[in-house]
């Protein structure tokens, strides 16, 4: 029998119960938000489980919504089961001030260097990880550049006449 998402979904409600929200098949690929202090264990259990083995993180990157008082960060994971050629994707949900969630490069090594890069951009702070520092960005950067904290242009510029931009 082919793997199909409401199977993994079935699975995972039944591992897992109600803590896990927010169901979507966007363009068919499986979603879902976890709390964050289960990343590891949604993650063991979608390897090791004999149905199930996504053996393969395709992505790891974290996403700003400056709006989410509380949950500021979501860090999202995408899985790949290679044998049934099935992806999934979910989101933990971290608070901009203490943006702490669980190292997966005791899962997946390729973690280490998007966890990383996702410290770099976002300062998440991957609790756990072997060399957590900054891969692209200078050292003294004091910010992380992808987080929507900043305006788009000058809002005090008078050189430019708004005419010229459509507005």
């Amino acid at each position: 029998m082919a793997l199909t998402n409401e199977i993994v979904q079935q699975k995972l409600i039944e591992k897992f119960g109600d803590v896990l929200t927010h169901w979507d098949q966007p363009y068919g690929m499986l979603t879902f938000v976890a709390p964050k202090e289960l990343n590891l264990k949604i993650m063991r259990f979608l390897y090791d489980d004999d149905t199930l083995q996504f053996r393969f993180l395709t992505d790891l990157q974290a996403v700003h919504y400056p709006d989410n008082k509380g949950a500021e960060l979501a860090v999202v994971y995408h899985l790949h089961n290679l044998k049934d050629n099935i992806r999934l994707r979910f989101k933990v949900f971290t608070d901009i001030n203490q943006p702490d969630v669980f190292t997966a490069t005791a899962i997946f090594e390729a973690a280490n260097f998007m966890e990383r890069e996702t410290f770099d951009f976002y300062g998440v702070n991957f609790v756990g990880h072997p060399n957590l520092i900054r891969i692209l960005n200078v050292d003294e950067m004091d910010y992380f550049p992808l987080r929507k904290e900043f305006p788009l242009e000058d809002q005090t510029r008078i050189d430019k006449d708004d005419e010229m931009f459509g507005r």
